[in-house]
């Protein structure tokens, strides 16, 4: 692995960066904001003795929804040791935070939880890119109930996408928030596999995005062997 300077356009920085990315739609995200890493300015890497690794970063960060382009500095350690530990992150945006979007929020969630007809979607997007308008909130929170498994599962040598949200229902809850039950493709792009993840999450405006079960699918061909019951 390389340490000291890093190339901003290289694996290494890239990868770090969307560390960051998943982190700050875990802390920042909504249905009507959405952050991607527009541009890696600089970074570095180093050792810290045995235990793992350290990158730090400055980058540009963009809400995809509203357009909006902000910067920010982020500190990573990537644990060494027996089994997968994520990764840790220090990184603020608070700019983002300026955009108003509560009533746009409150909107979507009155909606929701006063409907006679609980909310269902299925392939978002479609074989065609195509995601109906009134179904893209729920796009994006499949996508940051998402950054909450992406970034538990990144190590130096992953770089996650969410492919499709495959199916996204709401469910019935007496409590003060939306929940849904959903299905997601992520796409890792150094082994180019899909992975498929069941969760189980809440939404409200006050709460932001909670994920309260998540399940890593076998693979299909996996699925197709295991034995039928009755």
């Amino acid at each position: 692995m390389a340490t000291g300077e890093l190339n901003p356009n290289h694996y290494p920085a890239r990868r770090a960066a969307q560390v960051v990315q998943h982190y700050l739609n875990t802390r920042y995200g909504s249905p009507f904001r959405l952050i991607g890493v527009q541009t890696v300015h600089s970074g570095n890497a180093e050792d810290v003795a045995d235990s793992g690794r350290k990158y730090q970063l400055e980058l540009s960060v963009n809400d995809i929804i509203t357009n909006t382009t902000k910067t920010c500095s982020a500190e990573l350690f990537f644990p060494k040791g027996k089994g997968q530990q994520p990764p840790e992150v220090k990184a603020s945006c608070e700019e983002l935070l300026k955009i108003d979007i509560k009533a746009q929020e409150e909107a979507l969630y009155q909606k929701y939880k006063t409907n006679q007809t609980l909310m269902s979607a299925q392939y978002l997007p479609d074989s065609h890119g195509h995601i109906e308008p009134d179904m893209k909130p729920f796009w994006h929170l499949g996508i940051l109930a998402s950054s909450f498994i992406m970034l538990n599962e990144s190590t130096e040598n992953t770089l996650y996408n969410v492919a499709q949200v495959a199916n996204i229902t709401q469910l019935t809850t007496e409590e003060d928030h939306l929940e849904f039950d959903c299905h997601t493709l992520l796409h890792e792009m150094v082994s180019q596999e899909i992975i498929h993840w069941k969760m189980l999450f809440t939404w409200s405006p006050a709460e932001g995005v909670k994920v309260v079960q998540m399940k890593r699918l076998p693979h299909r061909h996996e699925r197709e062997k295991s034995p039928k019951t009755n």
